[in-house]
């Protein structure tokens, strides 16, 4: 006779009894499960958190070389392998060349792109451009000439001329450690034998 709908009979015997205590901890299994969830389909899509570089598969170090030995740049790329506990080495062993990656630096340059002027006619900003080139050669691979270029805007100030000189000191240095830290990161994508750089 009486159409009692599943959902009022659910919420009033089930729901009516449960207590604010018993409520928050339904709430709290939900959003767990969310949470769980979400993880879940990051963890699917192959997002990686930033502190977990890794090699291609089959690679167990890098081998580093430059033109020129104690840049500045050198040394930023081998700050960043230790820091990532990449192993690396600058003299190649022949027992290894097969599982070795060989990255050749090739000197960095800087170029300054003026941005505005002070009504003085003198230089307000400008944007630093720091270009690095590289060659990197994966085993039974050829030789890929990889280059990219980091920028930073830099406001200068001729009133203050040995601040700013230390204030450019640092920005680059800042500037180095990005250009190797992505070098690094973008190692794995290089890699023809890597299915995902495919």
């Amino acid at each position: 006779m009486y159409r009692v709908s599943w959902l009022i009979l659910w919420q009033t015997k089930f729901m009516g009894n449960l207590k604010p205590r018993c409520l928050s901890n339904v709430i709290q299994l939900i959003i767990g499960a969310l949470l769980l969830f979400a993880i879940l389909s990051n963890a699917g899509c192959g997002f990686k958190l930033r502190g977990g570089q890794a090699l291609p598969d089959g690679i167990t170090q890098i081998y580093l070389s430059s033109q020129q030995d104690f840049t500045p740049f050198r040394q930023s790329v081998e700050k960043y392998l230790d820091l990532y506990q990449i192993p690396w080495v600058d003299t190649i062993n022949g027992n290894t060349k097969d599982s070795t990656v060989g990255i050749f630096l090739m000197p960095d340059s800087l170029d300054r792109r003026l941005l505005s002027l002070f009504p003085t006619g003198q230089v307000a900003e400008y944007e630093l451009v720091l270009s690095i080139r590289y060659q990197v050669a994966f085993p039974n691979e050829e030789p890929q000439f990889v280059e990219f270029d980091v920028t930073r805007e830099y406001q200068d100030d001729p009133d203050a001329i040995l601040a700013k000189s230390r204030e450019l000191d640092l920005v680059l240095s800042e500037l180095r450690q990005q250009a190797a830290d992505k070098m690094i990161r973008m190692l794995p994508s290089l890699s023809r034998a890597n299915p995902a750089s495919e």
